[in-house]
């Protein structure tokens, strides 16, 4: 007796069919979009039915259009009063604040909405016009959605719909108390949808005194069928750091991506790199937040139009690009958080396409990469660096496919005449050899090829701690063996210490258990804010940390003043995080930051 035939799987419904109306279908159909993503199959229903969500999926899988959809189909267009808005979406960075407003803009433009991103760079002055007039969708980063609230030149007692996007990554960065204050301004009656890609303790917190009876979605990482190629294919590299543009150039010599994205974790070495990489023949441009606004959206604008091959950024672009054509990504430098390395990484390889993951790693930051690997649940293969004769192979190769791609093409019968010619003094083979010769130097032109071998390093034994050391305090080390914790409960519990310290109550100064000194050395910086500006050690975590890519572990004791703050950071990386600091604002200000010269 057969066995009965296994049920069919669900029919993903169509956008027509989950009740959209017909100007989104049109916009959808004219933008390419097909059928719903698995996050829009399952979030759509229960957001049109006007039911509060926490959907919980992976970066790059169409959160996006999950929440705008169901936004603009309850939207009253041109119905928000002067300062006002009816519907609020707030998102960590303003990379992610101005691609959330376009997919916005681009699905409800035919029902005529109005969509507002607010984030800090911008020219404030055009924000207040158009906030004065209201806007239907206000596309906001916690930061500058507070200060506007602060100014109050921004009301949220008429919002409708309330998203939070990244929620994870909001707290990691230190919002959780701006999340709060600008929740508090919204109306209870109103619709509340939360996106992470994780479930922390804090985030279901969060939905658990904001969310009102919320529909629980929750999209599962991909499993891979055995035998099957992961959609990123991740390859690191060992080399030292005198070796690692060298190293970076050959890779992508051998690579020949289409598009790449190369990360830093400095402006300085982010103009470095850049330049470096136009001297090698790549067409290269820096991305940072040391570049105004206008110019971080031309580059951008550049990458995506093809006018560039390679964007070297920092941190800044790590969230919100989607760029299609991408198909490398590159840590120049192994991020210190693990979860930093997924987000970089989910740029490449999205909606089916496949992508290629490479890291650049000195010896001593080997178990940086097990870290990631415990987080990820995936191996990364550690290669051998190519040497001279895998270029040269590799450069031979890319000679033989365009010849082959000519003799196929045809059209030869204008150069017949000079091979025949040469054929009566040499071989047939030996004037193919020549000319094959010439070609090779007319492609090695503007290249170094004297160029020398790189050690090929191996990854060290990894040491054994004894059990006593390694249950000591977490934190600062990521190569101590021990799990880690978030980088958000880090940035939390840094900030609850410096709430501490604020109030006289220096606890790190007399801890309950030895603990290990430092790895680097301590410095003072000054900033020139403090209570009276309403500066909070979240603030100045969050900024450090965003804006000089300095991982949260690293910033040491905080103490905040009536009119200044002190924060204690690694002697090292002093410089850049005074350069980082003075290029942005604090609490919607700029700050004098400087180093400490009182005794």
């Amino acid at each position: 007796m057969k066995a009965p035939p296994p049920p069919a799987a669900p029919e993903t419904p169509t956008f027509d069919a989950l009740g959209l109306k017909p100007e989104l279908v049109e916009a959808l159909t004219t933008l390419g979009y097909e059928e719903p993503t698995p996050i829009q199959a399952a979030a759509l229903p229960p957001l049109l039915a006007q039911k509060d969500l926490l959907g919980i999926a992976a970066t790059g899988t169409g959160k996006t259009a999950a929440f705008s959809l169901p936004l603009l189909q309850h939207l009253k267009p041109g119905a928000a009063a002067p300062h006002g808005t009816s519907a609020l979406v707030l998102v960590p960075t303003r990379e992610l604040a101005m691609q959330v407003s376009e997919a916005i803009h681009r699905y409800g433009q035919k029902l005529g909405v109005s969509v507002l991103p607010l984030y800090g760079g911008q020219e404030i002055g055009r924000q207040l016009r158009v906030l004065k007039r209201g806007v239907d969708v206000i596309v906001a980063t916690p930061g500058r959605a507070l200060d506007h609230l602060r100014r109050k030149t921004l009301k949220l007692d008429q919002v409708q719909t309330v998203v939070l996007d990244e929620a994870d990554e909001m707290l990691d960065m230190g919002f959780a108390d701006d999340l709060e204050a600008i929740l508090s301004e919204t109306p209870e009656q109103r619709q509340t949808a939360l996106f992470s890609a994780t479930l922390p303790p804090r985030i279901a917190s969060i939905a658990e005194r904001h969310l009102h009876e919320p529909v629980r979605v929750r999209i599962a990482k991909e499993k891979l069928e055995a035998g099957e190629m992961p959609r990123v294919r991740q390859t690191a590299y060992i080399v030292p750091r005198a070796f690692k543009i060298a190293t970076l150039g050959r890779v992508l010599d051998l690579e020949s991506p289409t598009a790449a994205i190369v990360f830093c974790r400095t402006r300085t070495e982010v103009d470095e790199l850049t330049t470096s990489l136009n001297g090698r023949g790549w067409r290269a441009h820096a991305l940072h937040g040391g570049m105004s606004q206008e110019q971080r959206d031309r580059v951008i604008k550049q990458f995506k139009s093809q006018a560039a091959d390679l964007l070297i950024a920092t941190d800044v672009a790590a969230r919100g690009l989607d760029i299609p054509r991408l198909t490398h990504v590159v840590n120049f430098d192994v991020p210190n958080a693990p979860e930093a390395y997924v987000h970089r990484i989910g740029r490449t390889g999205r909606a089916g396409r496949e992508g290629v993951a490479i890291t650049l790693l000195e010896p001593r930051e080997h178990r940086l990469l097990r870290n990631i690997e415990r987080l990820t649940g995936q191996r990364i293969e550690v290669s051998a660096v190519p040497t001279v004769s895998d270029l040269r192979a590799r450069r031979l190769e890319m000679i033989r496919s365009s010849l082959r791609e000519a003799l196929v093409a045809g059209e030869l019968d204008a150069f017949r005449g000079i091979a025949e010619d040469l054929s009566g003094e040499f071989s047939v083979m030996d004037v193919a050899a020549a000319a094959i010769k010439l070609l090779q130097e007319k492609e090695d032109e503007g290249k170094d090829t004297a160029e020398q071998e790189i050690p090929q390093v191996s990854a060290p034994a990894e040491r054994k701690f004894p059990r006593a050391e390694r249950s000591g305090p977490p934190g600062r080390f990521a190569d101590r063996g021990a799990e880690r914790p978030s980088r958000g409960s880090r940035t939390a519990d840094r900030a609850e210490r410096g709430e501490r310290a604020e109030r006289g109550e220096r606890s790190e100064r007399a801890p309950a258990r030895p603990q290990r000194a430092p790895e680097w050395n301590v410095t003072r910086l000054f900033i020139g804010a403090g209570r009276t500006a309403g500066m909070r050690p979240a603030d100045l975590v969050g900024a450090i940390a965003g804006e000089a890519g300095l991982d949260s572990s690293r910033i040491g004791a905080i103490h905040i003043a009536d009119m200044y703050s002190i924060v204690e950071v690694p002697e090292p990386d002093a410089a850049r995080i005074i350069s980082a600091l003075k290029g942005s604002t604090l609490r919607g200000r700029k700050v004098t930051v400087r180093r400490d010269t009182r005794d």
